[in-house]
């Protein structure tokens, strides 16, 4: 199985008459995730790369069937995009556009989370359920030689370590079950442990890989809920940027939300309550290959 998307998922794109839109939609529908609809304001009726263009998300939703939506819009037009799928019954919104502003990203969360509608991002560059859907750029031309079907979910705050982290279990005969990048602004329409709940309630899924880095309470989310007895299921934690430990408080490095500006935010505090809290906490990549294979052993990961 798999979360969120599936072979039956129905996207609309909104933005997919510029060029990042065209781009991605191009390459995802090669991989055979099903494109039924794009949008674009006073472009309705175009047709492009054999989708039908739409006015407006309600108008396309009623057309096609649409359930899912991803955006490439400017940061500045993110929450009316969001507003206009939500409204339209969209329940799974992906949103790329990166520094949305707070008060805009903190509006439309609310309103998707009031709907019911998974929002993924913000600054994010995808999902997949390899061999089903994807959505947005996550493995550009190349999807299906980094991803492959398994048993381990991937939940990532980076889109280029959700690759890197699928071609390390690939390497080691596992595959994904569903790979997040969930965003990597300081607010994203999801934590990381809702992801981690949906992964442990997913009967194919049978182990979490995350990636983490210093800002945010993603992981201190993790930790509550691995104590709290709400995920059993293996979860192995690759937490960047130690190295910030040697610079100034308050100064991000990669991602606008990686930054240590209080307690518990640092990488080391993070590996330090995630391993209290019973993850394996992996070192590297390589370290990462190494417990999924101890997990794999333990937990019949391997199909």
């Amino acid at each position: 199985m798999s979360i969120l998307i599936d072979r039956d998922t129905r996207v609309v794109v909104q933005g997919i008459t510029g060029n990042q839109g065209r781009f991605d939609t191009r390459y995802c529908l090669a991989y055979g995730t099903r494109i039924v609809a794009g949008v674009t304001p006073g472009r309705g009726g175009e047709v492009v790369e054999g989708v039908p263009v739409f006015d407006t998300v309600a108008a396309a939703v009623a057309a096609t069937g649409a359930d899912a939506s991803v955006l490439y819009v400017p940061a500045r037009g993110v929450k009316d995009a969001v507003t206009e799928a939500v409204e339209a019954g969209v329940k799974v919104i992906l949103a790329t556009a990166e520094n949305v502003p707070r008060h805009d990203a903190a509006a439309a969360i609310a309103l998707a989370r009031t709907a019911g509608t998974t929002l993924i991002g913000f600054n994010t560059n995808g999902a997949i359920s390899p061999g089903k859907c994807r959505l947005g750029g996550i493995g550009g031309d190349r999807t299906a030689d980094l991803y492959v079907p398994g048993a381990v979910g991937i939940v990532s705050r980076s889109g280029g370590m959700s690759a890197e982290l699928a071609v390390a279990l690939k390497q080691v005969g596992l595959g994904v079950s569903t790979c997040i990048s969930m965003g990597g602004d300081p607010l994203t329409g999801r934590k990381m442990v809702e992801y981690l709940r949906l992964f442990q309630a997913d009967p194919e899924t049978r182990a979490m890989v995350i990636f983490g880095e210093p800002g945010t309470d993603n992981e201190a989310g993790v930790a509550q809920a691995m104590r709290a007895g709400e995920l059993t299921k293996p979860i192995i934690a690759l937490i960047a940027g130690r190295f910030q430990e040697r610079y100034p408080a308050g100064v991000s490095f990669g991602h606008v939300a990686a930054m240590i500006a209080g307690s518990g935010d640092s990488a080391t505090e993070k590996r330090a309550m995630l391993r209290a809290a019973g993850a394996r906490v992996a070192d590297s990549i390589d370290d990462v290959v190494r417990l999924a294979r101890i997990a794999s052993s333990d937990h019949a990961l391997a199909p």
